[in-house]
Parts: C-alpha cells; structure tokens; sequence
C-alpha cells in the first residue's frame, strides 16, 4: 500500500511540478533576454537532473558502482529513446539545425570523453574535476553566445509554435522565479518517491545492482526530464524540449560522474564498459543525426526510439549478462560432442 502510495504521490508531484517549471522556464527566457533553447539547457535542465546527482552521489558513498554509473548512462540513454521518442509520438519535434550545432557538439563531445576516461576501469578524482571544469566553460560561453544574439526573443525568428507563447505577457519575474523554483523542489521531490519505491521494488525482485542503475532507477531518475519533456510537446515548444534533454545529458556525464568521481573514485562495471556506453553513444549519434539532418523527430522516428528503449530494457533483463558472459563457441562444440562411452 505505501508502494502504491509512493507512485502516485511522485505522479502528482511530476506533472504538476513540470508544467510550473515550463511555464516558469519560458517566460524567464523573455525576462533575462535569453533564448527558450538556453533556458532549457540550464534551469530547465539542471533542476531536472538533480535526482541523478542525488542518487548518484548516495550511490558511490554507499560503495555500489552500478547504481551510480549505471544511473547516469541508462538516464542518457531514457532521455533520448523514452522520453524524445514519446515527444515526437504525442507531436512531431521540429528544431532548427543551425541552432543546434553548438550544442549538439557539446553533447556528443561530452558523450565521448566521458566513455574515454571511463574505458581505464576507473574515474579519478581529477577526471571529475576536468569533466565539471569543461561543463562550467562551456556553460559560461553558451550564455555569452546568446546574450549576443539579440534577435534571440524576437518571436519572428521562432518556431511558430513557441512564438505563440510570447503572444502574451510575461509574468512578473519574481513569479517567473518562484514557479521554475517551485517546479524544481517537485518534480526532485516526486522522482525521489518513484526512485524509492522502485529500488524496494526491484530488491524484491532480486535484480542485479547494474540492472537497477541501468533501467529502474535510471528511469526513475529521468521522469523530471520525461514530465518536463511531455508538456512541452504537449504546448508544442519544440525548443523547450530537445533542449532540456540536450542539457540534462551533457550534465549527468560532466556535472553529476564529475563531482562524484572528484569526491571518490569511481569504478565502472564491466557490464557497462562492454555494451551499455557504446549503446549509449549509438543513440547519442543517431538522435543528432535525425535532428542535424533531418531536422526533429517525426512521429514514426518516435515510435522507433520508443521500440529501442523497449528491447534495450528487455535486453537488459533477459539476455545482456548471458550474452556477455555466455562462450558460444564452447557451448556449440559441447552439444555437437557425442555422450562418453561408459566402462
């Protein structure tokens, strides 16, 4: 029963949570100058990345590798097969490419280096204070770059499903303030309930530490992303929603692995090292190819990502170990060897 409650108290706080720090999000982005895209790469995008770092940083305290890598990599790998597949399903994602180019390096860049210092087994302290040295940089240059534009509120250069929003008056800025703060403090609160009740969840069930990390906590973790994401499809701003997944990957590799690698080393599981971060670059370099090339997500894209993300949780579950550790060869000749004869 306090399961059940768990889910449905998290739900609540979700969806609520992530209309007020959308609606928040947008109307700071009239008030600082600052475009919708930027906005989503920083408040939008750090506030909902707050319960990887949460239980990331719990994790690798509490000695389990699985959960705190495995966390961040599945969450990267959710936010762009669940959660922008389920976007473009509910309303075809169309973003600007040249908008994107910047951005869009960054995230594969951030992609990269963080499987290069993680294929040594080990994440140093220092590697994790280089990877939140990078993200404070490239942060400060992005802000700077869109103060520049000074065209960037103008609704004439928008989408014209995101001009629409700025058809109305802003709100007052203390309220701006007020709503994505609000917003924050419920969505952290409502996915840390899901992620409570998921782990006792999974527990019972007995499923493997890098399991959890990968699928049920990383999902867990991801839902301020996947609220966040939903209603902005569902008011059609485009920007607003592949720009917080833009920004909640490049933090959870460079902010979240990095302050936690910069407190304590952190080990990397095998399991994660052979398939899962590979995967996860696969996705990374397909999501930036349809938006780069094609220009968003298309319904039928979205109904793929979403097919992935089933088959990668499945994989998960029933095949990734055994697929890992299984010697087909000598399995192979095994069965093909006739029984020994009995003296």
């Amino acid at each position: 029963m306090i399961l059940i409650l768990q889910f449905i108290g998290g739900f609540i706080l979700l969806l609520f949570g992530a209309e007020y720090l959308v609606r928040g999000a947008v109307s700071l982005a009239r008030q600082l100058k600052v475009a919708p895209m930027i906005i989503g790469m920083t408040i939008v995008a750090y506030g909902t990345t707050a319960p990887e770092m949460v239980v990331s940083m719990q994790a690798a305290i509490d000695g389990l590798p699985g959960i705190a890598v495995g966390n961040v990599v599945g969450s990267n790998i959710a936010n762009i097969l669940l959660i922008l597949g389920l976007s473009a399903v509910i309303f075809p994602i169309v973003v600007q490419p040249k908008a994107l180019y910047r951005d869009a390096a960054m995230m594969m860049g951030s992609a990269l280096l963080f499987t290069a210092l993680a294929l040594s087994g080990t994440i140093e302290r220092w590697q994790g204070v280089f990877m939140v040295l990078a993200l404070a940089a490239f942060s400060i240059y992005a802000f700077r770059a869109e103060r520049k534009r000074g065209k960037a509120n103008d609704p004439g250069d928008m989408p014209e499903e995101l001009a629409e929003e700025f058809k109305d008056s802003p709100q007052p800025t203390w309220l701006a303030v007020l709503s994505v703060v609000g917003g924050i403090v419920a969505v952290v609160t409502g996915a840390k309930l899901l992620v409570a009740a998921a782990i006792v969840t999974a527990t019972m069930l007995g499923v493997s530490e890098a399991v959890i990390g990968l699928t049920i906590v990383a999902v867990g973790t991801s839902l301020p992303e996947l609220a966040t994401a939903v209603v902005a499809a569902l008011r059609r701003h485009s920007a607003v929603a592949v720009g917080n997944i833009m920004g909640a990957g490049i933090y959870n590799l460079l902010a979240i692995m990095g302050l936690v690698s910069a407190v304590a080393p952190v080990a990397v599981p095998a399991q994660i090292l052979t398939f899962d971060l590979w995967f996860m670059l696969a996705v990374t370099a397909m999501l930036l190819s349809f938006l780069l090339l094609r220009g968003g997500l298309s319904r039928p894209v979205g109904a793929l990502f979403l097919a992935g993300f089933v088959a990668y949780t499945a994989l998960q579950y029933y095949g990734v170990e055994n697929v890992l550790t299984a010697d087909w060869f000598g399995q192979a000749t095994a069965s093909a060897e006739p029984p020994p004869l009995k003296r």
